[in-house]
């Protein structure tokens, strides 16, 4: 569950009004980013080739621990090696947690899992390059919008344990994509701005990048496996 990056290609041609400073945090941010994404493939194959099984409850638990941890440690300098030890257990954790969603997957069709990876990465492209190339501090106005919208979707989610409605549903994932997709514009404007402002934390503002991205993946895959069953139960039925 990884694409190779040329991480160095991609800073060169970095607008040029980012400063070096900056261009050097977000390689460090972007190569943490790079390394969670593989601790999340690590531990999704563990999860299914493997007798190691911990299910998606006692994961996302044991997932929660080192990214305390990470939160609770500072950062000092002289960490960094067992701070990005807790961020890589984490998505190590996260990937066994998303076994059962990838299993699910691979029965119906194995290549939804590649195409919603580069989808992911496609779309966590545009929408940082669109950070990049905007004014300072352009995208910092979708704090307001993006939590309004969380709160719908948190509605959304709770109204429908109660009713179960599959449009509810539908609704919860679509919205929640746009959301994520929104907090990918927010965040990276964050962690420039952090940065300039003297928040040279690089695993923490990878850490955050990273959660946006596993979000993307999971809906766009949810997304594409539906849409996938749906069109073979269409076939079925005709």
């Amino acid at each position: 569950m990884s694409v190779p990056i040329n991480w160095s290609s991609f800073f060169n041609r970095m607008p040029r009004q980012l400063e070096e400073p900056v261009r050097q945090h977000l390689k460090n941010v972007y190569a943490c980013l790079t390394l969670s994404v593989i601790s999340v493939a690590v531990g999704a194959y563990l999860q299914i080739y493997t007798f190691l099984s911990l299910g998606v409850f006692f994961s996302t638990l044991a997932g929660l621990v080192p990214v305390f941890l990470l939160l609770s440690t500072p950062h000092n300098g002289t960490n960094t090696p067992l701070r990005i030890t807790y961020l890589l257990a984490s998505g190590f954790f996260i990937g066994m947690g998303m076994g059962p969603l990838l299993q699910y997957v691979i029965n119906i069709d194995p290549s939804l899992i590649m195409s919603a990876l580069i989808g992911t990465t496609l779309i966590f492209a545009c929408f940082t390059l669109s950070v990049l190339f905007s004014k300072r501090g352009y995208w910092l106005f979708l704090f307001g919008p993006l939590s309004s919208l969380a709160s719908v979707v948190i509605l959304l989610s709770f109204g429908n344990l109660f009713f179960g409605s599959y449009l509810i549903y539908q609704m919860d994932v679509y919205l929640g994509l746009l959301i994520m997709c929104g907090l990918v514009l927010f965040d990276t404007t964050v962690v420039i701005e952090k940065f300039r402002m003297g928040d040279k934390d690089f695993i923490t503002h990878a850490l955050d990048l990273f959660m946006n991205f596993i979000g993307i993946f999971k809906r766009i895959l949810i997304i594409l496996t539906e849409r996938e069953r749906n069109e073979r139960e269409r076939k079925r039925n005709q």
